[in-house]
């Protein structure tokens, strides 16, 4: 029988005296340049101005990380309400992507207006990075033994230490490798995009600006739904998941963006001319 058994090796890459460096920052360190280097080579592709996307990033780190950060601790805050100084130890764990999310779209928005570039240009540019992000930074979950589905005896599963296992499941062994799943989804999603842009610069521009934004949160939003679902740490509104209904927020912006794209506005294009 096939199986595929993962056990993570501690969220410590190593230590040298006072240094200490973490799987999960040198993960997201990463995935930061590589996405700026995808970013700007893409950028370069549509001829947009040297090294805009690398001036980008640095905004986008700026707001993504603290916005992801807060966004966590807000809907947490009950954990970090007596102990206020662990709300800046994001080496800890406790990040959101939403959040990330959010400030990344509203530093590029002003971004976007400083530099006097189309947002949606941009948008287009950052989401094959962003999704490809996504995909590297779901192992440091793995590495810090968290961000995990419920129990399971499938072929492939997650260990979990007992230190880490949510109260009252502490029997169990074995969870859903939830990050596992994730992280291969959003690199399905990044192949997805990264055909669409080729094919896009095919004779003709065959997309019109904006698609990939919008197929990146189609895309990313409907896997998210489905594996949220297999959490056991999901953040709570009342008896609500928010990652699934924040999910279902990207899943109508994606699917309304791309028929205001493509049907809309060339159904206004058409109507001005007549």
């Amino acid at each position: 029988m096939f199986l595929l058994t993962f056990q993570s090796p501690g969220p410590i890459l190593f230590e040298l005296g006072p240094l200490t460096l973490r799987w999960y920052g040198l993960l997201i360190a990463s995935a930061v340049l590589i996405g700026a280097t995808l970013a700007q080579f893409l950028a370069n592709k549509r001829h947009l101005k040297t090294d805009i996307m690398w001036d980008l990033a640095v905004w986008l780190v700026i707001a993504a990380i603290p916005c992801a950060r807060l966004y966590y601790v807000f809907f947490e805050w009950e954990q970090y309400v007596n102990r206020p100084g662990d709300i800046i130890a994001i080496w800890q764990g406790g990040i959101a992507i939403h959040g990330a999310m959010i400030g990344a779209i509203l530093a590029t928005f002003i971004f976007s207006r400083v530099n006097r570039v189309s947002v949606w240009q941009l948008l287009d540019l950052i989401a094959p990075s962003a999704i490809l992000g996504q995909a590297i930074g779901r192992w440091g979950n793995f590495f810090n033994s968290e961000a995990f589905g419920r129990p399971t005896d499938l072929p492939w599963k997650l260990y979990i230490p007992l230190q880490s296992r949510p109260l009252g499941w502490q029997q169990f062994d074995y969870f859903h490798p939830t990050f596992l799943y994730e992280s291969l989804w959003n690199l399905g999603v990044f192949a997805l995009l990264l055909a669409l842009f080729f094919w896009g610069m095919g004779q003709g521009n065959r997309l019109k600006v904006g698609t990939l934004f919008f197929v990146y949160a189609l895309g990313y939003s409907t896997g998210r739904l489905w594996i949220e679902g297999l959490r056991m740490d999901s953040l709570m509104l009342g008896g609500l998941r928010v990652a699934q209904l924040v999910s279902l927020g990207g899943i109508l912006i994606g699917v309304l963006g791309l028929i205001w794209l493509y049907i809309l506005k060339g159904s206004l294009a058409r109507e001005n001319r007549s």
